[in-house]
């Protein structure tokens, strides 16, 4: 399959397009419409410093359905202590701080940069992107941000400043939005640590039928920090 050079015109060829490795399509710029036409149709941005904007679409795809979450017996203590306060979309450039500072194993530098910052955020201020706090003590400890179309969840990163800590962030998420009546979170590609959680690989195709047939439900858009469903969620 061809690469894309994407213009002015903030529309994507499909999904299925891109290559074997998910690449689909190079420029463009982040504005507002065209990361939310990105993931309406299966697509993110990738890439890294000095580089021109990626578009992927990765095949398999990796998802967590919410009701299929694994809470392992060892975090059920956790959970239970109080150790860390959950609050949602109060601190969301600061999460995405954290996220592109956080140190990964698995990879060289970061993906978030401040233009892509500024561009998540802009989609925070319209009520489109959300993010996920963890505190101790007053310190922020652990998040993590996505997007939310309908009543799919797009999950971009996640950080941990002490061990549990977006493990923590993320099984509040999946609960609260498991309430929420959300269909689908999108984790874009394999981790083992995903997978532990209970996340599995489809097919884009699947995927992309999935992620249309929520969004016959409206995106609940806005600040989440006042959703009883994710204040009030039953993590086990």
């Amino acid at each position: 399959m061809p690469v894309y050079a994407l213009n002015d015109d903030p529309q994507f060829p499909p999904a299925s397009h891109a290559e074997p490795g998910g690449l689909l399509a190079v420029g463009g710029d982040l504005s507002p419409q065209r990361l939310l036409n990105a993931y309406a149709n299966g697509i993110f941005p990738w890439y890294g410093p000095g580089e021109p904007i990626l578009w992927y679409a990765t095949d398999p795809r990796l998802v967590l359905f919410p009701k299929d979450l694994k809470v392992h017996k060892s975090m059920r203590p956790i959970l239970r202590s109080g150790r860390f306060q959950v609050t949602f979309d109060t601190h969301f450039s600061q999460v995405m701080e954290a996220c592109a500072n956080q140190s990964r194993r698995e990879q060289d530098g970061t993906w978030i940069m401040p233009e892509t910052i500024a561009a998540f955020s802009e989609l925070h201020r319209l009520g489109y992107a959300h993010s996920v706090e963890v505190w101790e003590q007053g310190q922020l400890v652990g998040g993590l941000y996505g997007i939310a179309l309908g009543r799919t969840f797009y999950g971009e990163s996640m950080f941990a400043a002490v061990s549990n800590a977006s493990k923590v962030g993320f099984i509040h998420l999946v609960r609260g939005l498991d309430a929420l009546g959300f269909a689908v979170i999108d984790c874009q590609q394999s981790t083992p640590h995903l997978a532990s959680l209970g996340a599995v690989e489809i097919p884009l195709a699947e995927f992309i039928q999935r992620m249309h047939a929520s969004f016959e439900t409206p995106t609940l858009r806005g600040n989440w920090a006042d959703l009883a469903e994710l204040k009030n969620t039953v993590l086990f």
